[in-house]
Parts: structure tokens; C-alpha cells; sequence
């Protein structure tokens, strides 16, 4: 049984087969991407995972690589996979950044590509997450087949459920 691949940000790796991409917060948030890639392994080892959390952000950071690689993963889960985001709540407060930005901008061009082209799609929101309420209710109007679950290990359970 050969182990999936994981690929971190912000390393280029291709991988034959379905991908689960973790979305959601990483700025202000606890690193719950660990706590993920360990739950669905647990469930199945064999998954491919990628996460745009880096091990480090360092001084080599630049900000449009990150966003490339973003780009090319979600593309490619969407094409072969399940696009799995997890909001979790604020941690650490940033006052000259809205938290969890491009989550929500991400989480809104994901549910019109599943409406369009049926792109998989699970979430997962943690108690105290702000706007959950709002998210919620538009994905139960347009798209009440997209689960919203309360657990991170629920979540995970359900993007590898949807993988095969």
C-alpha cells in the first residue's frame, strides 16, 4: 500500500490521482492543516493532500508565488478531487487584516464552480467562526447537497468519503 503524497506550498509536486485541498484560514488561525492531514490519513493513507500552509514562513515568502500555487491546486483538485475547507475560528487577532479574507473570497468562487461544473466541495466551520451564519444559509438556499459540518474530524471523514 503505497503512502499519498503530500505537497506543501510552496513545492510544485505532481501526483497521479485524486487530491484533497485544505482551504481556509492559515493568517490568525491555529494550524489546524496538521491536525487534518493526520485525521485523513488516519482514515486512509493512500490520499493525496495538499495544503497551502508553508513549514515556515520565512524571509523567502513572496506573496504571488503563494498565490500561483494556491491557483494550480485548487485547479487541479477541482479537477480530480475534493476541495475541503475548514474555517476555523480567529486565534490571533491581526487589526490590519480582516481574518480569513481569502477563505471567504475562496469559499464563494468554489460554491459557483460546484453549481457550474459540479466541482466536490465539503465544509466544516468551527464554533465561533464569524459569518457562519450567513455561509450557512447561502449554501442550504443554492446548494443544500454541500455538507457544512461541526468538526474538523467530520470533515475529514466526509472529503475522503467523496474522494471515491
Amino acid at each position: 500500500m503505497e503512502k499519498g503524497k503530500l505537497i506543501l506550498a510552496p513545492n510544485f509536486t505532481e501526483v497521479d490521482g485524486p487530491l484533497i485541498f485544505l482551504a481556509g484560514p492559515i493568517q490568525g488561525a491555529k494550524d489546524w492543516q496538521s491536525e487534518a492531514i493526520k485525521i485523513t490519513h488516519n482514515i486512509n493513507p493512500q490520499i493525496n493532500i495538499a495544503s497551502p500552509r508553508r513549514e515556515n514562513l520565512s524571509k523567502d515568502f513572496i506573496y504571488e508565488k503563494q498565490v500561483d500555487w494556491e491557483t494550480h491546486f485548487l485547479r487541479r483538485t477541482a479537477q480530480d478531487g475534493v476541495i475541503l475547507f475548514w474555517l476555523s475560528k480567529e486565534f490571533e487577532h491581526n487589526p490590519d487584516r480582516a481574518y480569513a479574507q481569502t477563505s471567504r473570497f475562496e469559499i464563494a468562487e468554489w460554491k459557483v464552480r460546484h453549481e457550474r461544473d459540479g466541482v466536490k466541495l465539503v465544509i466544516g466551520i468551527e464554533e465561533g467562526f464569524t459569518g457562519a451564519k450567513y455561509i450557512r444559509r447561502r449554501f442550504g438556499q443554492d446548494c443544500p447537497e454541500v455538507l457544512i459540518l461541526n468538526t474538523l474530524e467530520e470533515t475529514c471523514k466526509k472529503a475522503v468519503d467523496l474522494i471515491f
